[in-house]
């Protein structure tokens, strides 16, 4: 197969034929597809062009060799989700390294953000929430970060974290409860 026909095939036939094949022109395809999307995803998190391309690379290099591990339904779907995980792991580990930016117009779901009022000023808003979802109980912050910030379903939570979906719904009823009263609380 010439590579304009390559090219034509959907994700998931590249995705297949990378599988059943091992010829890596399948995968490269597929990921050039996606390159600049990876890279908006992590410059949005991570707020820096350089460490943004280098969290492409690290993801690329993750999900090349693990891909062959996965069932995956939906590649862009799968790999959107593989960066922003990507992204919030560096975030956790350099907290003070890598500012975050929670505005509303450019986070995909801003629920929570919600949970703010409108008085302050962005930056403080935004430090409130993230001090905020830092004293959370572990399971109601890996919940609602994972439910807000990551955009997964309640399926996809039960299925990475191992709970089941009443305790998942309860950890986000709980986790915005807590958030809201911990934001009033700060933000008097």
């Amino acid at each position: 197969m010439d590579r304009k026909n390559i090219e034509k095939l959907s994700d998931e036939d590249l995705l297949d034929k990378y599988k059943n094949t091992g010829d890596t022109e399948y995968f490269g395809i597929l990921y050039n597809r996606y390159i600049p999307l990876l890279y908006g995803v992590c410059l949005k998190y991570i707020g820096d062009a350089d460490k943004s391309q280098d969290a492409v690379m690290q993801i690329f290099e993750n999900v090349f060799s693990k891909i062959l591990q996965y069932e995956v339904r939906t590649f862009r779907t799968w790999v959107y989700s593989v960066a922003k995980n990507h992204c919030l792991q560096m975030l956790r580990k350099g907290k003070n390294e890598i500012h975050v930016d929670f505005n509303s117009e450019i986070m995909e779901s801003d629920k929570i953000l919600n949970l703010l009022n409108e008085e302050g000023s962005g930056e403080e808003r935004s430090a409130i929430l993230r001090q905020c979802i830092d004293k959370l109980p572990d399971k109601q912050r890996n919940a609602i970060l994972r439910f807000f910030m990551e955009e997964m379903s309640y399926q996809d939570i039960v299925d990475n974290d191992g709970y089941t979906v009443n305790q998942v719904k309860s950890y986000i009823q709980n986790g915005k409860r807590n958030l809201k009263i911990c934001i009033e609380k700060n933000s008097k």
